[in-house]
């Protein structure tokens, strides 16, 4: 009797503990991601090779179970962040990962721009229409548009940019309908959407959605990334130092292992990300030698609305002196920053 009563009472446990795994709480949980060698990410055409590594760093971003929320209460960087504070308002789990991949898709674009520039290699873009990115509700669009919907025409008329979209839209008044051209799983549909005005902004009028531009940049020679899953714009410098490195017989890695992270604009600044302390932890366990961390400026406007904001050296150097790493933490504000970093270390 106390054998069956011992199985029946691990029976009921597991199965609270297997649907309880399934009950998600409002928090996301981070924690130290991976580092992912660029050779085999990024491919430039008949591109340079050489020795070293360069590495891009991720975070490990997930909606929190009670016990992933538990374990990140006591783990040291385990970060547990409200709901709110990940996704826009309004904004779907879906709609999150679209607008992650097409933060992505975006930074590897301005990646490649910098590089092929900076390498004075021949580019070019072209416009394929507009990004749906997000709907919101009790707006027109819901009825008829979904996340990831690409529009390439409105009344009949194309756009070189979102903006002249929005310009155009803008020119309407309440109730009147446009006919928007989209494609949607390769398929091209044609519908009518009456404009109506924001629920929040009354003096706003608009299909209710968030879009961005969707362009291709075509280059000579072609580069492909095979990025897969790996969401959002943080490892745009690391894309375009791999890029301009298969560009140019200059040998940037010179036998090291580098990893590092951070936003990359059009003209090259490297711009702030999230999860530093755990980027470097994921650097340290991929063994790199040095990590190039965005330096950006802290204003003193910005000091005064969030007292304890630090730049992400600032912090990713803390971190390595807490972690007891070797690994060398090197602040950079531009691509040329880092460009010229790695042209000073030795081989």
């Amino acid at each position: 009797m106390k054998t069956k009563t011992l199985i029946k009472t691990l029976l009921i446990m597991t199965i609270i503990m297997v649907a309880t795994s399934f009950y998600y709480l409002p928090f996301y949980v981070t924690k130290p991601g991976n580092a992912h060698e660029l050779d085999p990410i990024v491919h430039v055409e008949n591109g340079y090779e050489d020795d070293g590594e360069l590495m891009l760093t991720t975070v490990r971003m997930g909606r929190a179970n009670i016990y992933a929320y538990l374990m990140a209460s006591i783990r040291k960087y385990e970060y547990i962040f409200p709901v709110e504070e990940i996704r826009s308002p309004h904004e779907s789990d879906e709609e999150y990962n679209l607008r992650q991949l097409q933060l992505m898709n975006n930074s590897q674009t301005h990646a490649i721009e910098v590089a092929y520039k900076k390498a004075g290699k021949p580019y070019e873009y072209k416009y394929k229409g507009i990004y749906v990115l997000n709907i919101y509700p009790d707006m027109p669009a819901e009825k008829v548009l979904k996340p990831g919907d690409r529009i390439t025409a409105i009344d009949g008329q194309t756009f070189q940019s979102s903006q002249e979209f929005i310009d155009y839209v803008s020119g309407k008044t309440k109730g009147d309908k446009v006919d928007i051209t989209f494609v949607r799983d390769k398929e091209e549909k044609v519908e009518t959407i009456p404009l109506e005005a924001f629920p929040d902004v009354p003096d706003k009028i608009g299909l209710g959605i968030t879009l961005s531009d969707d362009k291709e940049i075509i280059t000579d020679p072609p580069v492909k990334l095979q990025t897969e899953e790996i969401g959002g714009p943080s490892a745009g410098l690391m894309f375009s130092l791999e890029i301009y490195d298969q560009l140019t017989k200059e040998d940037l890695a010179k036998g090291h292992r580098i990893a590092g992270t951070g936003t990359i604009s059009e003209d090259g600044v490297v711009g702030r990300i999230g999860g530093i302390e755990q980027k470097i932890i994921a650097a340290d366990k991929a063994d790199a030698e040095y990590f190039l961390a965005p330096d950006e400026t802290i204003t003193k406007e910005m000091k005064k609305k969030y007292p304890d904001l630090e730049s992400n050296y600032t912090a990713a150097k803390r971190t390595a002196e807490d972690i007891g790493t070797d690994m060398k933490v090197i602040p950079v504000k531009t691509f040329d920053e880092a460009l010229s970093f790695l042209k000073s270390i030795e081989n």
